[in-house]
């Protein structure tokens, strides 16, 4: 416990580490949520001005019909929610067009999408949407120029749109990549895979605390006392795996704060992670006792933490791997996490769901430990 509290020290110690362990991540999650993320299930819909009127009443009842979430806010709000991706189309009601459609004449809407693919697809929604309300003011404008009354033609309109049946369109969805996404929020996948990402980079780069303490001389007099090697690794590894579950914690929650980023079960998201955070640390110890530079041994954690993430899924999703290399894939400790908060967040999974991915994970941490342990006995009758 000792040695694991030297290392925690040492870690908050290094001012460098606020930036690359604490802000980079969010920021990165956020840029890549922005650009890339998923809409959260309903598209986002935002009207300015009109407030009150009978247009902007229609347009809410039929958006909302539509299957579209409705939100009201100011002119410069709506186009500050487009400019950062927020919201996906945002409609502007002036004065003029309230009155227009109040007196039955053509209103002239301006209607905004915002920059990301999928808001082209909601746009085309929300004319659909808008083609409705239009047509059902002019039917209601016919009506009164051939002297029906306002509220004669109002009921004549809806009995008619109960009477008739609309034909019915069944859309079956073959695509289980796309299912398999279908309902995250927008930074869900992002936040998920870059946790995985920074906590297993950030655990690799600290091999080098272990080769500084080998050179200066540190885990020769921790030997020298009843201590074994396996505790000395152990130590090491313990202090390793505190700063990942704080970082680890921090990203999520920080995530489902600033972002809104749904975990699942908050139990089982911090048992996931601890069982990875382990699997990390015990991997640094292995590096810092193989290597006996410590810029060279940054160097190997970098590389190594980035094509482990790559393969494991940390940068692009592995639904979209090939089957050779969804294989290949489960030899990284990434895949085994990023399945069971796969499990956690898209099919509100149980410990039980989730046991087999803990098993690998724990076998890991196991393994990477013991030879670790192997490792540093060696490399103590290496001149550094």
């Amino acid at each position: 416990m000792g040695i694991a509290l030297v290392e925690f020290q040492r870690f908050l110690r290094d001012r460098s580490n606020i930036f690359f362990v604490f802000i980079f991540p969010l920021l990165l999650i956020l840029l890549l949520g922005s650009q890339f993320g998923a809409n959260s299930g309903r598209s986002q819909v935002a009207l300015s001005g009109g407030s009150g009127t009978a247009l902007e009443s229609a347009l809410k009842v039929q958006l909302e019909e539509d299957g579209l979430q409705v939100s009201f806010a100011g002119e410069e709000t709506v186009k500050q929610q487009l400019g950062r991706a927020r919201i996906d189309v945002g409609i502007f009601i002036s004065d003029d067009d309230a009155a227009d459609y109040s007196a039955g004449q053509e209103a002239d809407l301006e209607v905004i999408s915002a920059s990301q693919a999928s808001a082209q697809a909601v746009l085309q929604e929300v004319r659909t949407s808008v083609q409705t309300v239009s047509t059902a003011q002019l039917q209601r404008s016919l009506l009164q120029e051939a002297g029906v009354s306002a509220a004669e033609a109002t009921t004549a309109l809806e009995r008619a749109e109960t009477s008739v049946v609309p034909p019915g369109l069944e859309i079956v969805d073959t695509d289980d990549v796309s299912q398999e996404f279908l309902g995250l929020g927008r930074f869900d996948l992002g936040a998920t895979q870059q946790l995985l990402l920074f906590v297993f980079l950030s655990s690799l780069t600290g091999a080098a605390t272990l080769i500084n303490a080998r050179r200066l001389g540190v885990i020769s007099r921790v030997m020298a006392a009843p201590v074994t090697s396996w505790q000395a690794v152990a130590g090491q590894a313990l202090g390793r795996f505190g700063i990942a579950v704080v970082q680890g914690a921090y990203i999520m929650v920080g995530t489902a704060v600033l972002f809104g980023v749904q975990w699942g079960d908050p139990w089982l998201a911090g048992l996931v992670l601890a069982f990875f955070c382990a699997v990390s640390a015990a991997a640094a110890m292995v590096i810092g006792s193989v290597m006996d530079n410590d810029s060279a041994a940054s160097g190997v954690g970098v590389g190594l933490g980035l094509v482990l993430a790559g393969l494991g899924g940390s940068m692009v999703p592995p639904e979209f791997f090939s089957d050779t290399l969804q294989t290949v894939s489960r030899v990284t400790p990434h895949r085994w996490a990023y399945d069971a908060f796969a499990e956690i967040q898209r099919h509100e999974g149980t410990l039980t769901d989730i046991l087999p991915q803990l098993a690998v994970l724990a076998g890991m941490a196991v393994a990477l430990l013991t030879l670790g342990s192997i490792l540093l006995r060696r490399s103590l009758s290496r001149a550094l």
